[in-house]
């Protein structure tokens, strides 16, 4: 089984300023003339971590790491104004023209896999190959599987802390009800929402229990973001048309893909990567059977490096 590259650090930093008041956090790691790859996190508003530079030889790959709007080194943190699909979108283009770079490998994780997917569909022509995993059509069946009904059926006793902040009379509506308590000018009660909202995600993320994930999501400066920009998108349908992504596969048809993905994924279903690997059938469907939605879960981690050297090679093939 593969293991993550060694660690490494970055060899540029860029502060890039987009609509105001967005101020974007981009990285640069590995061979600066090795094959263009962007890391696009998850969330939405979950940031970058270290170790998602490993998932790539350095010595092959020039590894691009971009906190979007609101999220991780990129300010103002946990903003909301001017913060949607379609300018998370133009931010990508406007990083890969500030980079110089021509085309790029995505390599794109849960919502890291919905802009990934969307903005492969936009810029075909940008795209040397996709990279995803733990797909996230952010259809409404999938947002009430999580946060109405469904995972709360899997794993209750977590779901009594997530219920725990909203009072019983709003629990009906509880993406709505967390939505009024993270926009609220209470701070206090922004940040207990948030901590709640975020290790839901963090518990739920792996299939066996892991104390480091559930940490790092409950960090007060990773849990105001991902769960005050997650849940504007989910009160917005992640701004997608109806099931957009699938419909517009099409356009992904000549883009080199793997598609990752574990069989006991809680936060993202499998229902999900079947949807999509039916719409993209050129793509390489790998249902990890030990697994659940994280990154960081072993099987996952092999699947994944693997996963990009293969499409790095069908890309190469392809250019040749």
């Amino acid at each position: 089984m593969l293991n993550l590259y060694p660690e490494i650090l970055p060899n540029a930093q860029h502060r890039l300023a987009v609509d105001p008041p967005h101020e974007l956090y981009v990285e640069e790691s590995g061979n600066p003339d090795g094959i263009p790859v962007i890391v696009v996190h998850g969330g939405p508003g979950g940031g970058c971590e270290d170790y998602h530079r490993r998932f790539f030889d350095a010595e092959r790959f020039r590894i691009i790491l971009l906190d979007q709007r609101g999220a991780g080194r990129s300010t103002p943190l946990a903003e909301l104004e001017g913060n949607s699909t379609d300018k998370l979108v133009e931010d990508l283009e406007a990083v890969r023209q500030f980079l110089g770079i021509d085309r790029w490998m995505l390599f794109g994780g849960s919502w890291g896999s919905t802009l990934s997917l969307v903005y492969a569909q936009t810029h075909p022509e940008r795209v040397l190959g996709l990279v995803l995993r733990g797909i996230f059509l952010c259809r409404p069946r999938d947002i009430h599987w999580f946060y109405q009904e469904g995972a709360s059926r899997v794993f209750p006793d977590y779901w009594d802390d997530f219920l725990a902040p909203i009072p019983l009379d709003e629990r009906g509506e509880m993406v709505s009800a967390y939505y009024r308590r993270l926009t609220s000018s209470n701070e206090l009660e922004q940040i207990q929402a948030a901590k709640a909202w975020s290790v839901w995600e963090g518990r739920c993320a792996t299939l066996h229990p892991n104390s480091r994930v559930v940490e790092h999501f409950g960090h007060p400066h990773v849990a105001i973001a991902l769960a005050r920009i997650e849940c504007h998108y989910f009160m917005n349908n992640a701004f997608l048309e109806p099931d957009q992504i699938v419909r517009d596969a099409h356009k992904l048809a000549a883009i080199p893909g793997v598609i990752v993905h574990g069989r006991y994924d809680m936060v993202c279903p499998l229902d999900n990567a079947l949807a999509l690997s039916k719409a993209w059938p050129e793509a390489e469907l790998r249902i990890i059977r030990d697994a659940g939605h994280s990154a960081s879960e072993p099987a996952i981690v092999d699947a994944l490096i693997r996963g990009v050297e293969e499409v790095a090679a069908r890309a190469e093939q392809i250019s040749d």
